[in-house]
């Protein structure tokens, strides 16, 4: 216990004795871990409007209106068949028109011109259960046989087929050219991290060289001289963690509501739990962060 007073007391002296190169690596700890966890919850939030986007990714095949109901049937029950099918349902022309004019509320003039009129097709409804498997069962039903007899585009099939992949890889194509670009600014940081601590510790020995030469005529271990150096590094980070959990649970508490009251169809909820792993991340990362800085700078210019 009293070797931890001692190599507290020597890391706080050796903060005080190079105070701007301690705040200079201070800081970068607490900017490179204030990113990590800026994009560890990104990614929650990417994570929860993907799985949003594939919960609504559905299937529409229309059917054209002399189709008859027990192809309608056929189709239906081949369809439900398909592995990663939660659910078929059939739309008639009547009831597309019903959800066409409710969508066009806003709107009532685009209804008027159809006068009396409906242009929309039947369709029979497909929600998945597996949204990955869209592709597949896209391409069941397209070579379908009674799917192409009763299609309302009987030249090509493949347009009376509506979904929604697309979208969804768009979105998993930006989510990974932003993590690719995260990760390297990540990667900069801690090692800019690593440059200051290596460099305050590095200064912290050459001010106490006479005291360490003293230290080993009188036989102290390598360990006892090695202590207040890890401390020192270890201080840096804990106090760099403390500042980037503050900001983020500041962010948590007051930009985060406001951003969901702007954006309210936008899934960004992330629950207690979720911020409290990300939390016990970055001091993790912190620590490694310090005690590695640390732990490189002894060995080059410590030779004990």
């Amino acid at each position: 216990m009293s070797s931890l007073i001692y190599f507290f007391t020597e890391s706080l002296k050796g903060f005080a004795r190079n105070l701007s190169t301690a705040l200079g690596s201070i800081i970068t700890i607490f900017l490179s871990l204030l990113i990590i966890g800026i994009f560890l919850i990104g990614g929650l939030v990417v994570s929860n409007v993907l799985e949003s986007v594939e919960s609504k990714v559905s299937i529409t095949a229309y059917v054209s209106d002399d189709a008859s109901e027990a192809d309608i049937q056929t189709l239906q029950q081949y369809i439900g068949g398909l592995d990663g099918v939660a659910s078929v349902s059939f739309t008639t022309k009547e009831q597309a028109l019903e959800k066409f004019k409710n969508s066009m509320t806003s709107n009532p003039e685009i209804v008027d011109q159809l006068d009396g009129q409906n242009p929309l097709p039947a369709s029979i409804d497909v929600e998945l259960s597996e949204a990955q498997e869209v592709e597949a069962i896209a391409s069941a039903i397209e070579s379908n046989d009674t799917f192409r007899k009763i299609c309302d585009n009987k030249t090509e099939p493949a347009d009376s087929l509506k979904y929604g992949q697309k979208t969804v890889e768009r979105l998993f194509s930006l989510t990974n050219y932003i993590r690719y670009i995260g990760l390297a600014l990540i990667a900069l940081l801690i090692f800019i991290a690593f440059v200051f601590i290596n460099n305050t510790i590095r200064l912290s020995i050459l001010a106490r060289r006479k005291e360490i030469a003293i230290m080993r005529l009188v036989g102290a271990s390598n360990n006892f001289i090695r202590g207040p150096f890890l401390m020192e590094g270890t201080l840096h980070a804990i106090i760099g963690a403390a500042l980037a959990i503050l900001c983020l649970q500041l962010l948590r508490m007051f930009a985060i509501p406001h951003v969901q009251s702007t954006l309210q169809w936008l899934p960004i909820d992330i629950s207690g739990r979720s911020y409290l792993f990300i939390y016990g991340v970055l001091v993790v990362a912190g620590l490694l962060i310090g005690l590695l800085g640390s732990a490189m700078a002894m060995r080059r210019y410590l030779k004990v």
